[in-house]
């Protein structure tokens, strides 16, 4: 069976921690849905459905982790802002320092789930009031700012001798240096409609109907966070 090449990166990754296709877990196919987007989402997991299945009925493994996991088919492109509801679910989500940050930087300064999780102390500069994301330069806002300390306070309480220096740690990587994992990050607001991808999304398409413009424009820094004007006093 020839692989398309879409799939080829995560089975290399795959490979590096599995010694067989039967150890694959569906939250591993949900990360990899989590860390694609719009096409390249759906095309990796048709793919993958496609391994698994073929697999299956060779007798390679005996369960198949894709199943009942939907693939929503593209809308010709067309992107739909969520309603207030989406947002109130999300933001009910938000119930711990860590998700409440996370869902801040996506909700309001359209970041990735990526971005999130590789984003350094470095990179919160609270006396200027300002947060750099994906290398843009932005305004800290005051539902950002409130969410940053609110979790560098955990921080400090529950590592207080950590050296790890992503902004976002677990009790795993408290003790390493490297990032927190893709399902980690993602996990609060998975099964809502209003995921990570979708806030990101719902950011962008808020400011380019509001000012026509690219959110990680030059003109960008000087914009009201509209998303963070869905929620009570700018806080979670």
């Amino acid at each position: 069976m020839g692989l398309p090449g879409e799939i080829q990166p995560v089975l290399l990754e795959w490979s590096s921690r599995y010694d067989h296709l039967r150890e694959v877990t569906r939250e591993d196919i949900i990360a990899v849905w989590d860390a694609a987007t719009g096409k390249q989402r759906e095309s990796r997991i048709v793919a993958l459905r496609s391994l698994f299945q073929h697999a299956n009925k060779d007798g390679q493994i005996f369960r198949n982790p894709t199943i009942r996991i939907r693939v929503p088919r593209q809308t010709g492109g067309v992107l739909q802002a969520l309603v207030q509801a989406d947002i109130d679910e999300a933001i009910a989500a938000a119930s711990t320092p860590d998700v409440r940050l996370i869902v801040a930087l996506a909700a309001v300064h359209a970041a990735r789930p990526r971005m999130i999780r590789t984003m350094q102390l470095v990179d919160v500069d609270l006396g200027n009031r300002r947060i750099t994301v994906g290398g843009h330069v932005r305004p800290l806002d005051d539902l950002t700012r409130h969410a940053v300390l609110d979790w560098l306070g955990h921080r400090h309480s529950r590592w207080p001798n950590t050296a790890n220096p992503h902004l976002l740690i677990t009790q795993k990587t408290a003790v390493e240096l490297g990032p927190a994992g893709k399902l980690w990050t993602t996990r609060a607001t998975r099964n809502l409609t209003a995921t990570l991808e979708r806030l990101r999304v719902d950011r962008q398409l808020e400011e380019a109907l509001t000012h026509g413009a690219d959110p990680h424009s030059s003109s960008a820094s000087t914009r009201r966070p509209p998303s963070a004007t869905r929620t009570q006093h700018g806080r979670f």
